[in-house]
């Protein structure tokens, strides 16, 4: 059932419940509220039953069939009333799950926005505007600086340095030369290159990106909620315990009393109400569920996979290491790097300027040279900062890290390395998470193998898949055995959406992530704090205590006034009613589930909750 034909079910009761009232205590025409109740419960007992049918062909078991026998047996013994509270309660639970599966949908707005929609077709010496799909395999092309490469090619002529971070999750640029290949969705640097189309739009990385979103979010996991678990025995049960009574009892009436009791409104109610209560108390802590059922599967996770950029790392690169030489100490080397490069808008240079405290050497006569370097006089020194090659004809150290050397009048002085900062609270997040049950941790990054490898020992990763594309990181997760489901994956780029999509549950850094990943994924971290991810199964685990524990609760009851009805002492409407008291006991234990407790935070990094500790 859908979430508007549910709130179409409910209003109808609503409105047929006011025109029976009129009819009966109004005008007396009690016959005529009889029918038109009847007609009503009949009428969506129906179309519950049809889904419920549709529900059991999927292989699963859902709470509506004791209620559909209630509403029809109340109604076949004249019990009205009965049936129409039991209405009442059954659409207003249906309507209000629904309302919690369905808080918000996955869009993939952000990235058709941002795919390319056009390219510089070059015609002899013209260049003219073209849509994208009209590009051919062949065609050669003009990229302008700061533009989305359009589609996948190889460079013809010029240097260049491109951001692939969108596509790979790797930070810093990368260079390209005459033959070597670029992907569409990539951004260009600071100078323009032509190319020659390999691929057209339809076949290019950025729109297969877009393919394998859709088609992630088109094959959903297989999923049976907690409610639908405690169905089948519950209906048993109460079938069992009806059918005793109205067998010693030879009264059809017994039976219907029984059901009432037993109409699985704890089921309905009490679980929906915890997990949009949980929902609300994630909001609250900066995280964004959007749906119930992402909540049951949190508590239940076993793998977690984690990108590197941006997510265990903070995405930005920092410097790591400076060193000297031919005279010059590391601080003068640093001095000389962030002099050159402060006029620079690359990613390294921004680096270099945010490590110098003091006042920075001004520089004259500044030259970049696209994807080598910058030169520039400082204090009369010819000075150059940028790849070994450019600086210097002179052997120098080779560095197995981002890194600029820098030169002064062609004589190398020394080079300044750089790393993406980690995160301070990766490592306690990990830990906290093997300490919820998660039996494994993985890292699943575009960046090169030895960069991921030293990340994940320093935070405490259990298994490392580098340098892979989208592609090959769903394939990462589609390969998790199902005694490690489910499987979440935390990301932040675009590069990360078709991953989070087919991952059962997929969590977004959405506070400097790109929107795509916002969007492909089923949770969203609005703070720049990654130990929200822990805290988000923490929240998980104790809503869902507290929905089994309502439900429990809900469950003893009912069977109880079952075994009380079965002797016929209940009448029919005051079953009803009671199924009103048992409702709002459920729905009020249900509504701890919104409530910061203590026991919870526990579970928070650092905290030192014990390995073995319950939520």
């Amino acid at each position: 059932m859908n979430k508007l034909s549910n709130s179409h079910r409910l209003v109808g009761v609503f409105v047929v419940s006011a025109i029976a009232l009129i009819l009966q205590f109004s005008f007396g025409l009690a016959l005529y509220a009889q029918i038109t109740i009847s007609v009503l419960g009949t009428l969506i007992a129906l179309l519950m039953f049809i889904d419920m049918v549709k529900t059991l062909r999927s292989g699963k078991f859902g709470v509506d069939l004791l209620a559909i026998t209630a509403v029809i047996a109340t109604i076949a013994v004249g019990e009205y009333w009965a049936a129409m509270i039991v209405l009442l309660m059954l659409t207003g639970g249906d309507a209000l799950e629904d309302y919690a599966a369905n808080k918000a949908n996955s869009e993939l707005k952000s990235l058709i926005e941002n795919s390319p929609s056009s390219a510089h077709l070059i015609q002899g010496t013209d260049i003219k505007d073209v849509k994208i799909d009209a590009v051919n395999i062949g065609d050669r092309l003009l990229v302008k600086p700061g533009e989305v490469i359009p589609v996948d090619g190889t460079v013809t002529d010029g240097r260049i340095s491109i951001d692939e971070a969108s596509l790979t999750g790797e930070s810093r640029p990368v260079s390209k030369q005459v033959g070597d290949n670029v992907m569409s969705g990539a951004v260009n640097g600071d100078a323009s290159f032509r190319m020659i189309a390999d691929k057209t739009a339809d076949d290019s990385q950025y729109q297969n990106i877009i393919r394998l979103v859709k088609q992630a979010e088109a094959q959903p996991a297989h999923f049976v909620r907690m409610a639908d678990r405690y169905a089948v025995p519950f209906t048993l049960v109460a079938y069992i315990i009806a059918g005793i009574a109205w067998y010693l009892a030879g009264d059809p009436v017994r039976f219907a009393e029984v059901l009432v009791v037993a109409s699985p409104c704890p089921l309905i109610l009490a679980a929906p109400i915890a997990l949009v209560s949980g929902m609300s108390r994630g909001s609250r802590n900066g995280i964004i569920v959007k749906s119930g059922t992402i909540i049951e599967k949190l508590a239940l996770a076993k793998t977690f996979a984690f990108d590197k950029t941006g997510t265990i790392t903070k995405g930005h690169l920092t410097v790591d290491h400076i060193f000297g030489t031919n005279g010059y100490s590391a601080d003068q080397v640093l001095q000389l790097a962030a002099g050159a490069e402060q006029q620079s808008g690359h990613i390294l240079a921004r680096s270099l300027v945010a490590a110098i405290p003091d006042k920075i050497p001004t520089a004259t006569d500044v030259t970049e040279v696209t994807a080598e370097g910058v030169s520039a006089k400082i204090a009369g020194k010819l000075v150059k900062v940028g790849k070994a090659s450019f600086v210097t004809d002179q052997p120098v150290e080779k560095v197995d890290k981002t890194a600029v050397y820098v030169s002064v009048n062609n004589r190398y002085v020394g080079y300044v390395s750089f790393s993406d900062e980690l995160r301070p609270e990766a490592k306690s997040v990990m830990e906290s998470l093997h300490q919820m049950g998660v039996s494994q941790v993985m890292m699943i990054s575009g960046d090169r193998q030895p960069i991921a490898q030293e990340i994940a020992n320093q935070v405490g990763i259990d298994k490392v898949y580098a340098e892979k594309l989208p592609k090959e990181k769903i394939q990462v997760i589609e390969q998790v055995t199902p005694k490690n489901r489910p499987v979440c994956m935390v990301g932040d780029g675009v590069n990360d959406a078709p991953s989070l999509a087919m991952a059962d549950v997929g969590i977004a850094m959405g506070a400097h992530g790109s929107t795509a990943a916002s969007e492909s994924a089923d949770a969203v971290v609005l703070k720049d704090d990654l130990s929200l991810v822990s805290k988000a199964v923490a929240i998980s685990k104790d809503t869902m205590k507290v929905a089994r524990q309502s439900v429990l609760i809900g469950i003893a009851i009912c069977t109880i006034l079952m075994l009380i009805a079965s002797f016929g002492v209940i009448p029919a409407i005051i079953g009803a009613l009671f199924q009103e008291v048992v409702d709002t006991v459920t729905i009020l234990w249900a509504l701890r589930a919104r409530i910061d407790r203590q026991d919870a935070h526990q579970s928070d990094p650092g905290r030192g909750r014990p390995a073995n500790a319950e939520l």
